[in-house]
């Protein structure tokens, strides 16, 4: 079956709209075939520097008939109604036929078309799929054009079967040729079929496919450190970057000079990730867990094979790379003479959101639950403190104002140049820990402390600012957040209930808001950052009393009165995203909702523990048959209690219990309920699951042997506060109401 061939080529494509742009065509390219009957074999999008190409295998030479029946309208239905029938499928009365249905006669149209030839569907739609691609930025290029596009669009080859499909875009009229690399081919390219197509180009110098290039760039640059015996410190953001800036890449390396080494490795890697697109080589390997430190070499990427081996290329990269870098050095030099702790003092003037202050209240806030956190986990309360209340201090210096992705990373740099200790300053370097699901944990106690206290805060204090997160919008990335708090506290087993941090962040945001920040709580609370001998006093009961003290009256009652049911709204924030983090190791989410919607269960280890033990009770027959028969006893009450207007309580009359079945499974139920509870004390939830498993045996007895609803209304309401006793037992573990199945 015949071929389609599509290039459209411009001048350069931003590299980060390439790989979208190339998805985005052969996306729509599929919608707009599909719907006019089209199949075919494959299709792939190509995107780089240049193009954007399109290759599609095996479509047919001519569009299929169609023969389609539409329903209309009843035969007595008003004229309007035909009139608008007969205008949709342009039609006559006449052509019309008249079809019996259970419903009456009905009025139907049988529409005909014959299959056009492709290559003019082809020169239909393409130029609609053009116009439609979604560019993140567009522009006209053309005096008196409407027609936008991302950059000038110089040419369009379109061939289908080998020959041309005429049509035109913004003024462009198709061909037959393309051009190959900017610098290093000469003339037009003549192509009529893909193969051909992509052979022509890799003659011109142009690799086509986006995984080629970036495997000859990695492979480039690997080979190349090696040549100098170092290693690729590797980057995959700016390999598939670099990967859309050159058609023929060739990689070359330069030299550092050695005045900018004794600048932190981050900021040299930045600086020339950032401004440059270099890759960075380091030293190899010493040992598994500690990688070699970084070299004075860099590799860059360019789009050309240099006559003289590259070096004009890099000496005059190096040139543009020492300005980079003097740059970047200064503000490091100019940092350092200001401590941390002075620069904490500047953080007043930064705005994290305008309904819950400044980052200066927001490391008091961080503060005073991290050292809550380290006093409930036994950590070091004093060290903790320090940490939290200098995490943000880095925010006001050059460097991360220039690189704000080393936010964290340059205040631990500036802490140990102050001479904090350094768990300290490793604590502020790794709190924003971990920012993706596959980043390194916190990799100390106090950085774990500090890292739960900045993200929680952060989820708390939104909540409150009215930043919830929607399906399609979660632009505070309060999402990632949650799961970073749940990985540090599941990785590290701690046991923390969420409740305690996320009411102290409410409350302390309410005080400050209700006071409107009042000056003299300001200046207490300046004080209390400010002094180091003060840290231990940094607490969300003494803050709070302070701000009442200052003036928060009436405007605070009424926040502190929405307090519960914002703090259960964040929790069940945490909950859901609990359920995300367990999804991969097959934890069932309707357990987790279980389990939680007991109430007062904020400790995500005990949660997670109890969870799993009982997933593996419900896998067990004993599990599986006491679910059907807690099933069966919900449905039973649910249906007397609407009935009767009333919750039947676990108060069972002994005296009333006449039947053999119904005596045994009170005696069970009052063994179990008293078992479970002993070893729930003792969070050995394996007991509990075996002391429920024990309940099977009397339920189904009693399910089979005794009649619920018996004609005595006092026995019937026994029997029933029986089931109600079997449902509380059950309870104490989660809530079964929630549980699939």
């Amino acid at each position: 079956m015949p071929d389609l061939l599509l290039e459209l080529f411009s001048e350069e494509i931003p590299a980060r709209m390439q790989a979208g742009a190339a998805r985005d065509l052969e996306r729509l390219m599929i919608g707009a075939l599909t719907d006019r009957g089209f199949l075919f074999e494959g299709i792939k999008a190509f995107a780089g520097p240049r193009r954007l190409t399109l290759a599609i295998a095996g479509l047919p030479a001519k569009q299929s008939d169609v023969r389609e029946e539409l329903k209309g309208p009843k035969t007595d239905a008003p004229p309007a109604a035909l009139e608008g029938f007969l205008k949709k499928t342009s039609l006559t009365k006449d052509q019309l036929k008249v079809e019996k249905t259970p419903k009456g006669e009905v009025y139907m149209a049988v529409i005909e078309r014959a299959g056009r030839e492709t290559p003019h569907v082809l020169a239909e739609i393409i130029p609609e799929v053009m116009a439609k691609l979604p560019w993140p930025k567009s522009m006209r290029w053309k005096p008196g054009s409407s027609v936008r596009w991302v950059r000038p669009l110089h040419s369009i080859l379109c061939t289908f079967d080998g020959e041309l499909v005429p049509f035109s875009f913004a003024g462009i009229s198709t061909g037959l040729h393309t051009r190959g690399h900017r610098f290093l081919s000469e003339g037009k390219i003549e192509a009529r079929r893909f193969d051909d197509y992509a052979q022509k180009l890799k003659a011109n110098h142009v690799v086509l496919e986006a995984e080629e290039r970036s495997a000859i760039i990695f492979e480039g640059v690997k080979q190349a450190a090696f040549v100098h015996g170092l290693e690729m410190i590797p980057d995959e953001g700016l390999l598939a970057e670099v990967c859309g800036l050159a058609e023929w890449p060739t990689v070359y390396v330069g030299t550092i000079q050695d005045e900018f080494m004794d600048v932190p490795a981050e900021i040299l890697q930045t600086s020339m990730r950032t401004h440059q697109k270099y890759f960075s080589l380091r030293e190899p390997q010493t040992s598994e867990n500690k990688p070699g430190k970084m070299a004075n070499r860099f590799a860059l990427v360019a789009n050309m094979v240099a006559k003289d081996g590259g070096k004009e290329i890099v000496a005059g990269n190096e040139r543009v790379l020492r300005a980079r870098l003097s740059d970047a050095k200064f503000f490091w030099d100019e940092d350092r003479k200001k401590s941390l702790r002075d620069r904490g003092s500047k953080l007043t003037g930064i705005v994290f959101h305008k309904e819950v202050g400044t980052q200066s209240e927001r490391s008091l806030r961080i503060a005073a639950i991290a050292q809550r956190i380290a006093v409930v986990l036994h950590g070091d309360v004093e060290l903790t403190a320090e940490a939290a209340l200098l995490c943000k201090a880095d925010l006001t210096s050059g460097v991360v104002g220039e690189f704000p992705e080393l936010q964290g990373i340059m205040g631990g740099y500036y802490a140990a140049h102050d001479g904090a200790h350094a768990s300290v300053a490793e604590a502020i370097r790794e709190h924003y820990r971990p920012l993706g699901p596959n980043d390194d944990l916190p990799s100390t106690d106090i950085g774990s402390f500090v890292a739960i206290a900045d993200k929680t805060d952060t989820i708390a204090a939104l909540f409150y600012a009215g930043e919830i997160p929607t399906g399609s919008s979660d632009p505070f990335a309060l999402r990632r957040a949650a799961l970073g708090v749940i990985r540090i506290i599941l990785h590290n087993k701690l046991r923390l209930g969420l409740s305690d941090p996320i009411t102290r962040s409410l409350i302390l945001v309410m005080a400050a808001k209700a006071v409107e920040i009042d000056k003299k709580t300001e200046r207490q609370l300046s004080a209390l950052a400010e002094n180091p001998a003060l840290h231990r006093q940094i607490d969300s009961v003494q803050l709070m009393t302070k701000v009442q003290n200052a003036s928060a009256g009436a405007a605070l009652d009424e926040m502190v009165g929405a307090l519960p049911s914002l703090r259960d709204q964040v929790l069940k924030f945490f909950a859901d995203r609990l359920k995300v983090a367990l999804k991969e190791k097959g934890v069932r989410h309707d357990l987790i909702d279980a389990a939680f919607s007991l109430g007062n269960e904020d400790d995500l280890v005990r949660l997670v523990a109890r969870v799993e033990a009982l997933q593996a009770f419900l896998k067990s027959d004993d599990g599986a048959n006491l679910l059907a028969g807690y099933k069966r006893a919900a449905n039973i009450l649910k249906a007397e209690e609407k009935k009767e207007g009333k919750i039947f309580t676990s108060e069972v009359l002994e005296t009333k219990l006449s039947e053999p079945f119904e005596q045994a499974l009170f005696t069970a139920l009052a063994q179990a309920r008293a078992a479970i509870t002993a070893a729930l004390e003792k969070e050995d939830f394996a007991a509990a699951m075996q002391q429920m498993a024990a309940l099977r045996v009397p339920v189904d007895a009693f399910f089979k042997g005794v009649k619920v609803n018996a004609d005595d209304k006092q026995v019937r309401e026994n029997r029933l506060n029986l089931l109600a006793s079997l449902r509380a037992a059950l309870h104490q573990v989660a809530d079964f109401s929630r549980i699939e199945g």
